[in-house]
């Protein structure tokens, strides 16, 4: 199991960046998910309103933690991500479920640097993480 970097280390890279390294950090940051297995890439575990073909599967450590696994055919779709799940990924589904993603991605400002179609599925992708984790934390 690879662990994601912390988000606040991946904010303060980024934002010395310029645009083209910002890119380079998503796609580099993509390829730091696990492998995600074929057979978890069905139509249930897929992001609905992605441009690109993208899937989340949501697993439970044996401590109960959530540990997500994610991919896409898209570099930068499978960074953003990622970006994500770096504010999630081993959390217990409560915390989970009450961290507001959203607001730790505003330092990214991701609509401001990514096109409209390669950010139409972010809140998505955030919603099913955190009704995931919602459902497993009322369990």
């Amino acid at each position: 199991m690879t662990a994601l970097p912390a988000l606040s280390d991946l904010a303060e890279e980024y934002e010395f960046l310029d645009s083209e390294d910002r890119y380079r950090l998503l796609i580099e940051l993509g390829r730091k998910l696990e492998p995600m297995p074929e057979a978890l890439k069905t139509d249930a575990t897929k992001v609905r309103g992605c441009s690109s073909s993208t899937w989340v599967y949501p697993t439970r450590l044996p401590d109960g933690r959530l540990h997500f696994l994610a991919d896409s055919n898209a570099a930068i779709t499978k960074g953003v991500v990622a970006l994500i799940l770096s504010a999630v990924q081993d959390r217990q589904p409560a915390e989970v479920a009450a961290t507001d993603i959203r607001a730790l991605l505003d330092p990214f400002n991701l609509t401001r640097e990514l096109s409209s179609n390669r950010t139409q599925g972010v809140p998505n992708m955030i919603a099913l993480v955190r009704d995931t984790a919602a459902r497993l934390a009322a369990a």
